[in-house]
């Protein structure tokens, strides 16, 4: 693992019924979800990281913060830019910010851990058999 600050990654959606929160079950408005928000910025956090990690590495989602300050649309583009500030061991943390062309959307935290993969799997296997 070769992980440092400063590592970014920026992912551009455009709003679509699919993302919303009348879709996703956590509203009943048609704009951008807040657990979809947060997908695509934790989905941001993995692209920044997926070429540094060692081969059978991956990291898992451990904590968030989030502010969803603004509503988006159908149709709307929302683009999620994430940034590696801290890395401590394997504990990796994420600034985030989602943006349109009129507002800041969001912004947060997120913290990863880095694991191997198989251990991390074979783990889940023994908690659920």
């Amino acid at each position: 693992m070769t992980l440092a600050p400063g590592l970014r990654a920026q992912l551009l959606i455009m709003v679509e019924m699919s993302d919303t929160a009348k879709k996703v079950g956590s509203g009943d408005v048609p704009v951008l979800a807040t657990p979809r928000l947060l997908a695509l910025a934790e989905a941001a956090t993995v692209q920044a990281v997926e070429k540094h990690l060692a081969p059978g590495e991956t990291s898992v989602g451990t904590r968030v913060e989030l502010e969803h300050l603004a509503a988006s649309p159908l149709g709307t583009h929302v683009q999620v830019g994430v940034e590696l500030t801290e890395v401590d061991g394997r504990r990796l943390v994420f600034a985030f910010e989602a943006h349109d062309k009129h507002a800041v959307v969001g912004r947060g935290t997120i913290e990863r851990v880095v694991v191997d993969r198989a251990k991390f799997l074979a783990r889940t296997q023994r908690s659920t058999g």
